[in-house]
């Protein structure tokens, strides 16, 4: 449900809410200049703006298009700015796409258009009001303090996104068997995410800065150029993280190589006592198996069984320690020496 907000800036720093579009245009003919801030509006709601401010229709599909990458374009009367509030929480990346239409006397902030009902700029109004005296000086200003809030919210994004790889780090490196790798994953996606809105961002700031927008004036770009280093500082940290994400995905890598590695070991080394002995007891079973359909007492005779049958026992276990020393011995020289 769409909730509008129609306000007044005067020369002395007053901020006034009016009722409606009208009220706010007729205010605005005394003096000082408007602001019109739109959460989730139709798009009759936004057409309405396009004859009172001379209005590119292709602005107005902007506004409601969810899928738009930050951006800055020049019109004749105004100019349009797309811009991404951030916020992270439950483990989610939140992109909320926020709108700013700035022209000669008026600022128009569109947003909540990709929210379900969360508002990407809780109480800016207030915000607004403690920087008043800021604000009074145009629209510009009034941009300025906006984006500036957009900013510090992208900050504590990027402090959540640095203490959950934290977490991660440790968790991987203590308890690795409880490690789920997913979570690389999804910090990695959030990263690339934040990146690419950092990126289009810096470059709008590059270009206000290069005083491109008519309608920011040079006094007011001292004050984007604060916003231009956060934006580049901000950039630089997801950067930064990208790679230790690289790294810890690596070690995870090599550690379960490692882990895979004993573990194969571990089994090898059971076959090999397994085939130890198995190779032993074949012959031996062999010669139980001959003895016991024979009868050795029948090779010797019957009446020499009590000598027979210990002989018989002993030899098989002469043959058994000759057989595991032999193999000791093959297993040394196909090892080599040491």
């Amino acid at each position: 449900m769409s909730e509008n907000r129609f306000y007044h800036i005067s020369t002395e720093g007053k901020l006034t809410q009016v009722e409606t579009l009208g009220e706010a245009l007729d205010i605005a003919k005394k003096g000082g200049f408007t602001w019109l801030d739109y959460f989730q509006p139709t798009k009759a709601e936004l057409s309405s703006l396009i004859h009172p401010f001379d209005l590119n229709p292709l602005s107005i599909e902007d506004c409601l298009d969810s899928n738009q990458l930050p951006k800055i374009d020049d019109f004749p009367h105004y100019t349009f700015l797309i811009f991404n509030a951030l916020s992270y929480a439950d483990k989610k990346l939140l992109v909320d796409e926020v709108d700013l239409i700035i022209g000669e006397n008026f600022l128009i902030t569109v947003s909540g258009c990709n929210s379900e009902a969360k508002r990407p700029l809780p109480d800016i109004e207030h915000i607004v009001g403690h920087a008043i005296e800021s604000a009074k000086q145009g629209p510009a200003f009034l941009m300025h303090i906006i984006l500036d809030y957009i900013v510090d919210q992208k900050f504590l994004a990027i402090e959540t996104i640095e203490d959950e790889l934290d977490v991660t780090e440790e968790t991987m490196l203590a308890k690795l068997s409880e490690f789920n790798p997913v979570e690389l994953l999804r910090l990695r996606r959030d990263l690339l995410a934040l990146r690419k809105s950092l990126f289009h961002e810096r470059e709008i700031l590059v270009r206000i800065c290069r005083k491109d927008c008519p309608f920011i004036s040079e006094k007011a770009i001292f004050h984007y150029r604060d916003i231009y280093d956060h934006l580049v500082k901000f950039f630089e940290l997801t950067e930064t993280y990208r790679d230790i994400i690289t790294g810890l995905m690596d070690i995870y890598l090599s550690m379960t190589n490692n882990r895979m590695a004993k573990i194969a070991n571990e089994t090898n080394a059971s076959v090999r006592r397994m085939t130890l002995i198995m190779t032993i007891f074949m012959p031996l079973t062999l010669l139980a198996g001959i003895g016991g359909m024979s009868e050795w007492s029948m090779m010797t005779g019957p009446e020499n069984w009590k000598i027979a049958y210990p002989l018989f026992l002993l030899a098989m276990a002469i043959l058994g320690i000759a057989l595991y020393y032999l193999l000791r011995r093959f297993e040394k020289i196909r090892r080599g020496p040491d």
